[in-house]
């Protein structure tokens, strides 16, 4: 169809990818979710189901937890100070895994000379560990955090920082992510994007967003670029 024809030819110029982490790369779902749930326990606050936290997922910190429950600001900080707390306990428990084809893709597209980054709104300390656990260190090239820039997503900020970065223009750019704010941020900054359906947003939500493409296996980025 023509229409698919003009999205490989706009693909065939992209040299940058920048990835979502969280529902993207590794499946921190139930960790994530989890830690939500006790913080919320802790802290006394309105109960919320699994899926309700989980569609937070994608958001800062503080502001995941304001929109999932109405509360003040300082109760914002509250939640997400104890939230890195039990965090940091769970997650020396728990083992996340790299979701399907997704190390072998990333070493394949490095192989290619493709540049690979990270946005994420996961602070750079704790993202960072998780990449030198996962050992994808070698073949990512700049990873931005939350803490990195001063808006994080939905605000284009992170993709700009990272095109500036590269010194690349925004038709050699595509977000890769499984969550609207991915392709919010995404749009916003001017490049196409492709949304993961197995993460935390369905293929109704990231469709609507306005994501370019749409896979259900990170090894089918291979097809599209």
């Amino acid at each position: 169809m023509p229409w698919k024809k003009w999205k490989f030819d706009v693909c065939l110029f992209m040299k940058l990818i920048i990835l979502d982490f969280d529902g993207t790369l590794a499946d921190t779902r139930g960790l994530i979710v989890m830690t939500m749930q006790q913080t919320i326990q802790v802290l006394g606050l309105d109960s919320r189901t699994d899926d309700q936290c989980a569609a937070m997922i994608g958001l800062p910190l503080k502001e995941a937890f304001t929109t999932l429950i109405p509360m003040t600001d300082e109760m914002g900080d509250r939640c997400a100070e104890t939230y890195r707390r039990i965090f940091n306990e769970n997650n020396a428990v728990y083992t996340v895994p790299a979701f399907p084809n997704v190390m072998e893709t990333l070493r394949m597209l490095s192989d290619k000379g493709y540049l690979l980054s990270i946005a994420s709104s996961r602070s750079h300390r704790s993202l960072m560990e998780f990449i030198e656990n996962m050992g994808l260190q070698e073949v990512l090239t700049y990873v931005l955090g939350a803490d990195d820039v001063v808006q994080a997503k939905p605000h284009p900020e992170p993709v700009l920082k990272t095109l500036e970065k590269f010194g690349c223009r925004a038709d050699e750019a595509l977000v890769v992510g499984d969550a609207v704010y991915d392709i919010e941020m995404g749009r916003r900054a001017g490049v196409k994007t492709c949304g993961v359906t197995y993460g935390n947003g369905t293929r109704e939500e990231l469709a609507d967003a306005g994501a370019d493409f749409l896979i259900d296996n990170f090894g089918e980025l291979l097809s599209i670029l």
